[in-house]
C-alpha cells in the first residue's frame, strides 16, 4: 500500500508539473517535415510521460475544439482570429512549388514569382488551400493578368500525387516536403526580399489550466527565442515552488 501510495503521489506531482497527463495539439498543415513535426517530436522525447495527441482539421474546427476544451493548443498556417484566445506567431516556413519532374522549372534551384505567371495552380479547397489561393492572387495579380487557380475538393495528398502527370503545379509549405510523390519535385519560391515565407501561429485559451500546455508554451518560447511572456509567467511559479 505504501509503494502504491508513493507512486500515486509521484504521478499526481508529475501531472501538476506538466510532466505527465495529456496534451492535444490541433493543426491545419502537414507534419511530414518542418518545425511543427520537429517541435512535437522534441517535446515528446523530453516529456515521455505526457500523452501527446494531434488533430488535423480546418481552422473552424480547431477553434471549436478550443471552445469545448478538446484541444489545448491550435497551431495554424496563417491567422485564425477569435475573441478570447491568445495568439502568438511561433515560426515561419518556406513556401515551395510542387511541380512535375519534367516541368521546365524543375531544374531551378530557386523559382521567382515572375516565373509562375502562366502556370495552372491546383490547390485543395480545404484549409489552408484558400489562403494559398489568396497569396498567389496577391503576388501574381500585380504582375498583370489573372492567375489560373483551381480549387479541388480533394486532399492535399491527392493533388500532389497527380502532379507528376502534368496537370499543373501546386504551392506547399515546408512541412509537407517530407512526403514524396512519383515524378514530383519541390523548389523554393523567392520574392524580391528573399525566400517566400508563411507564418505559423499558436492559439490557446488563457484560462486553460493544463500544466502540460504551460510547459509546452515555455518549450516553444525557448526553442524559437520568442518574446511572449504568457507561458513563462504561468510556468515559473510551480517550478520555483518545487525547487
Amino acid at each position: 500500500m505504501v509503494v502504491h501510495a508513493d507512486k500515486l503521489v509521484a504521478t499526481m506531482r508529475a501531472a501538476g508539473q506538466g510532466r505527465a497527463g495529456g496534451l492535444v495539439i490541433g493543426y491545419n498543415g502537414a507534419v511530414s517535415a518542418g518545425n511543427l513535426r520537429a517541435t512535437m517530436l522534441s517535446w515528446r522525447d523530453a516529456h515521455p510521460d505526457v500523452e501527446l495527441d494531434g488533430i488535423e482539421a480546418d481552422r473552424g474546427a480547431l477553434l471549436a475544439g478550443l471552445d469545448t476544451g478538446e484541444i489545448d493548443l491550435a497551431i495554424t498556417m496563417g491567422e485564425a482570429k477569435h475573441d478570447g484566445y491568445r495568439r502568438e506567431v511561433f515560426w515561419s516556413e518556406r513556401l515551395l512549388v510542387a511541380l512535375p519532374a519534367a516541368h521546365p522549372l524543375a531544374g531551378f534551384e530557386k523559382i521567382h514569382w515572375t516565373d509562375l505567371r502562366n502556370e495552372r495552380f491546383l490547390l485543395t479547397a480545404a484549409d489552408p488551400g484558400p489562403d494559398l489561393r489568396d497569396l498567389i492572387l496577391g503576388r501574381l495579380s500585380v504582375l498583370g493578368g489573372q492567375p489560373d487557380i483551381r480549387l479541388h475538393h480533394v486532399s492535399r495528398e491527392s493533388i500532389l500525387s497527380l502532379l507528376g502527370v502534368g496537370l499543373g503545379i501546386s504551392l506547399i509549405c515546408e512541412g509537407a516536403t517530407g512526403a514524396r510523390y512519383p515524378e514530383v519535385v519541390y523548389c523554393p519560391v523567392f520574392g524580391e526580399q528573399g525566400p517566400a515565407l508563411i507564418a505559423y501561429s499558436g492559439h490557446w485559451r488563457e484560462d486553460n489550466a493544463n500544466p502540460a500546455l504551460k510547459r509546452l508554451l515555455a518549450f516553444v518560447r525557448s526553442r524559437y527565442a520568442l518574446s511572449f511572456q504568457n507561458a513563462l509567467a504561468f510556468i515559473l511559479t510551480p517550478i520555483c515552488a518545487i525547487i
